[in-house]
């Protein structure tokens, strides 16, 4: 029997290394009013790129995105998943010797790099499938619209109360990517079970109690969003429960039991280059800006710039380094980024007990 046009793509996606492929309408989404309420109750913090009248209608309705737009083809590429335990608080003793902890996505390339190359092969190959050019606009993890929301209505899991999407064979250990088509295409159905049931190992595990009851995040005391998407200083009182992490945080996805099915080994593209995932935190402070972009040149972390990632680095040290980190705060507080500066400041005062 000869396959479908949806087998067809569906095949070549898992080709280009996506996981699970779905294919979903361009109807408002779902769980709109529960964006906008979460919004509305600030819990979006400085991210008020959100909060925009664009990005809101646009959310609200994907066919402003691309008028014509008949098929939204949701995909999942994975990652790999995270060997070492979460970071319990108070502080383990897995978190001293000065090394911190980068969440797995961001240890190889950048996939806001690597995905879009792939999207517009699969898009190539729709086109010649049906002998025409097909309207279409693609994003991953960049774009106005509600991506777990759409994944879910695609069939690609639930949405758990940690917010991430998860799959009951694969975890939530992937990247999700969307193409919008103005192509009629057979959708799959929902995915309307919720497999969380009474389990809230991620909200108890959250150091900064930042899981909401209603399934959504209060992103300013969120760990990934206080050290890549704040820009200034990361409040006093939150610091200590960075523990180590300095980009980015995997706690709440460690401690979910259906990641036990995960794979340990996601996309080449995203693999571990040596050391990335526990970077020397002593050699991470003392990083010039050359070395910095040398160094994570098509990483992520450049999302966080030199100067949030030293005051990462600077509050991971003060949360997990000894006396032999005193020498290089002393230094750091030297830096040339006043806050660099005031967070090895606030390290070394913890170091020394006077924090």
């Amino acid at each position: 029997m000869a396959q479908t046009l949806e087998q067809n793509i569906k095949e070549e996606a898992r080709r280009l290394g996506f996981l699970l492929a779905g294919v979903t309408t361009p109807d408002p989404p779902p769980h709109m009013s529960a964006f906008e309420d979460w919004l509305l109750q600030g819990r979006h913090a400085s991210m008020d790129y959100l909060a925009d009248d664009r990005s809101r209608a646009r959310r609200a309705d994907p066919r402003l995105i691309l008028p014509g737009c008949k098929s939204i083809l949701v995909l999942a590429i994975p990652y790999s998943k995270p060997s070492l335990p979460p970071s319990p608080l108070p502080l383990g003793e897995e978190q001293k010797g000065g090394r911190g902890r980068i969440a797995a996505y961001a240890w190889g390339d950048d996939y806001h790099i690597v995905l879009p190359e792939r999207l517009r092969a699969l898009v190539q190959f729709i086109e010649n499938k049906v002998g025409h050019r097909v309207p279409n606009r693609w994003y991953t993890d960049a774009g106005p619209i509600l991506e777990r929301d759409l994944a879910q209505r695609a069939g690609l899991g639930w949405i758990g109360k940690n917010t991430c999407l998860i799959h009951p064979k694969h975890g939530s250990y992937f990247l999700l990517a969307e193409i919008l088509l103005d192509l009629e295409l057979e959708t799959d159905p929902p995915f309307t079970a919720d497999q969380c049931g009474t389990c809230t190992r991620c909200i108890e595990a959250c150091p900064t109690e930042c899981i909401l009851p209603d399934r959504t995040i209060d992103a300013g005391r969120c760990i990934s969003y206080l050290t890549i998407e704040l820009k200034d200083e990361v409040p006093d009182d939150l610091r200590p429960a960075l523990g180590n992490w300095v980009f980015g945080c995997d706690i709440c996805q460690m401690v979910c039991p259906w990641n036990r099915f995960a794979m340990p080994d996601g996309d080449p593209a995203f693999s571990s280059s040596e050391g990335m995932s526990q970077p020397d935190l002593a050699h991470e402070l003392e990083l010039t800006p050359n070395e910095f972009n040398r160094k994570f040149k098509n990483s992520p972390i450049q999302r966080a710039k030199r100067r949030g990632y030293l005051r990462n680095a600077a509050v991971a040290l003060g949360n997990s380094g000894g006396p032999e980190a005193i020498p290089i705060l002393e230094k750091a507080m030297r830096d040339l980024e006043p806050l660099v500066q005031e967070h090895a400041a606030w390290a070394l005062k913890r170091i020394s007990g006077y924090e």
